[in-house]
């Protein structure tokens, strides 16, 4: 909800160039709004002019005030309370279904697998206000990071939060990552269900095989999108873990199961990306987010409140000072 001052009427702010005419007028005129007295010589008057006479243009500039007061109310100006409401004729329901095995902190996207994926999926979050979004994390066994929930801030918090966890068991279980995701959409009433499966290796783990969650997914009628991610060739994984508790990393072969993940994706009417880098992973999202599109409409509630009564009572004020002014101080000008 924001505030915002306008004028409903300006075109009568053309009638301020009435000001600078007048005041040409009264210079013009000033001398000749007093009487008059030719004589010959001064030298027999020492009285100085009183002070009054000196203030008595005060008078001229109240008015002027108070035709700059009535001119601008009648501009009519009004603030405008704006809020304003959405709402979908349809939801999605969307389950991120994230690989966290070790191979995903490999360093061939920047800073590694694990942190743009997470970056790249935040902004992907952040861009669907009308839908609810759940987190499932795998390796070699799965579980559910947060439900679906259209609170975005509980989703981001959540998606910070996941990182590589050496207490999961060891490997890549898409079968396993893919079946938890159905599950957390299974009972969803939502119009459409997607699942966005990411990995960077082969199936290894688990006990349920990935054919089978796939059929699992088309039979609740839910899209999977899968996207394989990792460099073409080689790229610098960690292969032991020191003494220190830290990984050492090596030249590792990207093996990525394409035919399976593209298998499941046109299995349940979805799509197969490949993301070798940080911007095509960007795209990836991006051309997801495009695919499937939620419409959402907006309504607006306006609330007026005239702001011109304050400038006329100061008008009507003014006007009465210069009255008042005029009849009494400054009588004996008149």
């Amino acid at each position: 909800m924001f505030e915002r001052l306008f004028f409903e009427d300006p075109q009568f702010f053309w009638l301020l160039l009435l000001l600078p005419l007048a005041l040409g007028w009264y210079v013009w005129k000033r001398n000749r709004q007093t009487a008059e007295l030719r004589i010959s010589s001064i030298k027999g008057f020492e009285a100085k002019p009183g002070l009054l006479g000196k203030f008595r243009p005060i008078l001229f500039v109240l008015r002027l005030l108070v035709l700059a007061l009535v001119i601008t109310a009648l501009a009519r100006p009004r603030s405008v309370d704006v809020s304003s409401r959405t709402s979908s004729n349809f939801g999605i329901d969307i389950v991120m279904a994230i690989d966290v095995s070790a191979s995903m902190l490999a360093r061939d996207l920047d800073p590694n697998r694990l942190a743009a994926t997470k970056e790249v999926a935040a902004d992907f979050v952040r861009n669907r206000p009308a839908d609810r979004i759940g987190l499932v994390v795998y390796a070699g066994e799965s579980f559910t990071q947060t439900p679906i929930t259209s609170d975005k801030s509980i989703v981001l918090s959540a998606l910070e939060d996941i990182e590589y966890n050496n207490m999961l068991e060891n490997g890549t279980a898409i079968g396993m990552g893919l079946a938890t995701a159905v599950n957390r959409l299974k009972d969803s009433k939502a119009e459409s269900k997607v699942v966005i499966l990411l990995t960077d290796g082969m199936n290894n783990a688990g006990f349920i095989d990935p054919k089978i969650a796939s059929e699992l997914a088309v039979e609740f009628g839910i899209k999977v999108y899968t996207i394989g991610v990792g460099s073409n060739g080689t790229a610098l994984s960690p292969i032991a873990i020191l003494p220190n508790g830290t990984f050492q990393y090596g030249r590792v072969p990207v093996e990525i199961d394409e035919a399976l993940l593209k298998e499941i994706s046109e299995t349940t009417g979805g799509k197969y990306f490949r993301a070798t880098d940080n911007q095509s992973l960007e795209e990836i999202y991006d051309e997801i987010d495009e695919l499937e599109k939620t419409e959402i409409e907006e309504f607006r509630f306006y609330n007026y409140e005239e702001k011109f009564r304050p400038l006329i009572l100061l008008a009507g004020f003014l006007l009465l000072v210069e009255v008042l002014l005029r009849f009494t101080i400054f009588r004996s000008f008149v």
